[in-house]
């Protein structure tokens, strides 16, 4: 019973005491305490509720982090039994009576649980004016999930990886993280992951090759054959007399696209630092002008295909146990890749983002050693530079302008100096790992995927 309503009682008690007109001395006095008395009274005990109002509130609260580990699994009357146990474990206040608890599990916007509880507390002087007990109750909310995860990893399959058994290492950590993530997602859509396995190329998939965002002119000049050919006309006409005059070319004969293998090369400059969506349109572009179109590449050492944005568990774990270490390395590549993979773009889609909800773009690199090539060049400092420069400039500097977090790990089981490259590519500090081990591979995991799933809580 709101305070308001007790205090209007009185003051209309009070009215009808102040016209009597009859009654002595003493009497008249005594009624005159009744308001002090009802006052008091309307303290003591509104101070009570309010006491037992805060038990109940921390009960409650209680109650709904206690119930936020289950609730996905329980039907609705075993959500209600089990807040009902664990608020009358936690409620100690003997004197409320007629306690009701509710509860609720909701998934919109996020998981959500919902506790509600309300009990009569006895008066000891309000009892006077009709009011034998007060009301009390509250309400409390814990969400989790409101934040959701798309990670893109990305993954050093070069030949190095070979060696002191980092790719088995890697392969384990991975899916263990993996599992780890699955575990994060109350429904399907909450944590996406990319898997981008990489060295001096990456892998887009074979069956693109009639796709328009594909620049076919490198592979082209690569993938054919000569052919010599007879060009003859006959100058007499079809008659014995006649005398033939032949002449013989040398003729390009492309390989049929179908034979492309899905490799693909750095974009033309600056395009390989950014993930702008590629443009069909570009195909007709001079060959001076940058294209936004992916170069095909017919590398030996292709890696395995990379995997967009998924929730498909099982296939990403089958990919894991697809990858085999070969070839060079080409950290920018298969950086930029992963950003593509968060945004979109080529062969990748990235699902449209609900305005509900809150999102973490993280990109997760790991690798083993120090750059050795790209497209244009073989020089560690030149492919460096078109992941980070000097200046500060490249595709780190524009992936974290975009919002999206970078996590670098270095596996240095080999001794090689601190890879400063992956150091400053990383958003901060305590997001660049240095693994000295293989088996490390797999704590840093462990640590990683902790810090991305924690349960957020929301009072």
């Amino acid at each position: 019973m709101a305070l308001k309503s007790i205090c209007s009682k009185i003051f209309r008690a009070f009215a009808r005491f102040r016209l009597a007109e009859r009654g002595n001395v003493a009497i008249t006095f005594a009624f005159a305490t009744l308001p002090i008395i009802g006052f008091v009274g309307t303290s003591v005990d509104y101070s009570h509720a309010n006491a037992v109002k805060v038990a109940m509130q921390a009960a409650l609260d209680s109650t709904a982090l206690m119930l936020a580990k289950d609730a996905s699994t329980l039907s609705h009357d075993e959500l209600r039994s089990d807040a009902r146990k664990y608020f009358l474990a936690l409620f100690t206040r003997p004197e409320a009576t007629d306690i009701t608890i509710n509860a609720s599990y909701t998934t919109d916007g996020g998981s959500a649980v919902n506790v509600d509880g309300s009990a009569e507390v006895p008066t000891k002087f309000l009892g006077i004016i009709g009011y034998d007990t007060l009301t009390v109750d509250g309400t409390s909310v814990t969400k989790w999930g409101s934040s959701r995860l798309r990670v893109a990893l990305v993954l050093d399959v070069t030949g190095s990886m070979a060696s002191d058994g980092k790719m088995s290492a890697l392969k384990t950590a991975t899916k263990n993280l993996l599992t780890t993530l699955k575990g994060a997602a109350s429904n399907n859509g909450d944590v996406y992951v990319s898997i981008i396995p990489f060295n001096k190329d990456v892998n887009v998939g074979d069956a693109y090759y009639n796709a328009n965002w594909i620049d076919w002119s490198d592979w082209e000049d690569d993938n054919g054959s000569w052919h010599t050919t007879s060009n003859c006309s006959n100058s007499g006409g079809h008659s014995r007399r006649g005398r033939s005059r032949c002449t013989s070319t040398q003729e390009w004969v492309l390989l049929n696209h179908n034979r492309w293998n899905g490799c693909v090369t750095d974009r033309d400059q600056d395009y390989d630092q950014k993930a702008t969506a590629p443009r069909a349109s570009d195909a007709d572009l001079p060959g001076n002008q940058a294209s936004t179109l992916f170069p095909a590449e017919q590398f030996s050492d292709c890696p395995v295909a990379m995997m967009g944005l998924s929730y498909n568990w099982s296939r990403m774990g089958d990919l894991v146990d697809s990858m085999q270490p070969v070839g060079n390395t080409n950290q920018p590549i298969g950086l930029v890749w992963g950003w593509q993979s968060l945004v979109g773009g080529g062969p990748l889609t990235a699902p449209a983002m609900d305005s509900n909800y809150k999102y973490q773009q993280i990109i997760i690199l790991l690798s083993d050693g120090m750059n050795t090539e790209n497209r244009w060049s073989t020089s560690q400092s030149q492919v460096d530079n078109r992941m980070h420069d000097s200046r500060g400039n490249g595709t780190c500097a524009n992936i974290k302008a975009s919002g999206i977090t970078i996590y670098t790990l270095q596996v240095n089981t080999g001794r090689d100096p601190t890879s400063t490259l992956l150091k400053a590519c990383a958003s901060d500090g305590d997001k660049f790992f240095l693994l000295s081990r293989a088996s490390d591979i797999s704590s840093a995991f462990t640590a990683i995927g902790t810090n991305l799933t924690k349960l957020r809580v929301a009072q």
